[in-house]
């Protein structure tokens, strides 16, 4: 399926602050306003939805599955929203992929952003219609009361990025680097890119919503995961080898998962992400670039799904070719 790319944002434009995955928290109002106020300073206009203005919940999501889809749906239909920008992520989209609007998208494609369970909402949406989904922060990664561990420059850096993105301000550039990224093996790939959170993935593979084979010919495959077990990673991309996914691929990028690791004093370890990719990629030649500034230890460098890439993991870098917006 050929990309579906979303209409670019204009001044003054509508974003919503949604609640497709996890609550609000009442706590956690500072995070909105500042956002807010982030995204009222770039020039948009900001609509924050009812599940996150009440900060409402339900166990760990922010309302039952027909709740969430229905106000999702909504934002999707609405002609006035011309984007959508999730609070937080968490554990609930994969309930609800079967309740999406995917005619909604078709006729009136818009970004949606965020990272993490929001995977599933972007794969499940470029499955079934080819909307480019915009793998980026969720909204209080936007400003400086997120990822406080960042500098002000480096916000100011993907903040701007993100923007100029969204707007078609940015069209091929090379995503800027703010660690050390690791060559894990040389070489060089052009493709578009495709992933996410590697849990939610397996996931939506697993479903009636799955990519297509044909999705990943060619394709810069990029994952993380947070605070999972290092053997289940193992035993995912094993899933995913043996899917055809690693035949087809022209190149892997690997961000920076967190909480993904055996530590040296467990009885066989240590053992590293890089030691699990290597051993079950050992049968490939595909390049692999990994440490890339993307997962859960942000600020996020926005990885537009479906937009075509170039991946030199020689030079240790990644370059978006064509803008993710129409």
């Amino acid at each position: 399926m050929e990309p579906l790319r979303p209409k670019r944002l204009s001044p003054g434009d509508t974003i919503a602050i949604a609640a497709p995955s996890g609550p609000r928290m009442p706590h956690r109002r500072d995070q909105l306003d500042a956002a807010t106020a982030v995204l009222e300073d770039l020039g948009f206009a900001v609509r924050r939805t009812p599940l996150v203005e009440e900060a409402a919940h339900h166990f760990w999501r922010a309302a039952p599955p027909e709740v969430q889809a229905a106000e999702l749906n909504g934002l999707l239909g609405d002609p006035e929203v011309r984007a959508i920008l999730p609070f937080s992520g968490g554990n609930a989209t994969t309930a609800y992929l079967d309740r999406i609007d995917y005619d909604a998208v078709r006729r009136d494609p818009k970004p949606l952003l965020g990272f993490s369970d929001i995977t599933a909402l972007h794969l499940a949406l470029h499955s079934r219609t080819g909307l480019v989904g915009m793998h980026a922060d969720f909204a209080p990664g936007l400003s400086g009361r997120f990822w406080e561990d960042a500098t002000p420059e480096r916000h100011l850096v993907v903040r701007g990025l993100l923007a100029g993105l969204l707007t078609g301000a940015v069209t091929e550039v090379s995503l800027p680097a703010e660690n050390t990224w690791e060559t894990w093996r040389p070489g060089r790939a052009t493709g578009r890119l495709v992933g996410g959170l590697l849990d939610r993935l397996l996931n939506v593979q697993a479903s009636p919503y799955a990519l297509a084979p044909e999705t990943w010919d060619g394709a810069v495959f990029f994952w993380e995961d947070v605070g999972r077990n290092l053997g289940h990673v193992w035993n995912q991309l094993h899933v995913l080898r043996m899917s055809g996914v690693f035949d087809r691929i022209g190149a892997m990028v690997v961000g920076i998962p967190l909480d993904v690791a055996i530590p040296a004093d467990a009885p066989f370890g240590p053992v590293s992400v890089r030691d699990v990719v290597l051993d079950v990629a050992a049968d490939y030649g595909f390049p692999i670039l990994a440490g890339v500034d993307f997962g859960h230890t942000g600020p996020n460098l926005p990885m537009p799904i479906g937009t075509l890439a170039a991946v030199d993991a020689t030079s240790r870098e990644l370059r978006l070719l064509e803008s993710p917006v129409a």
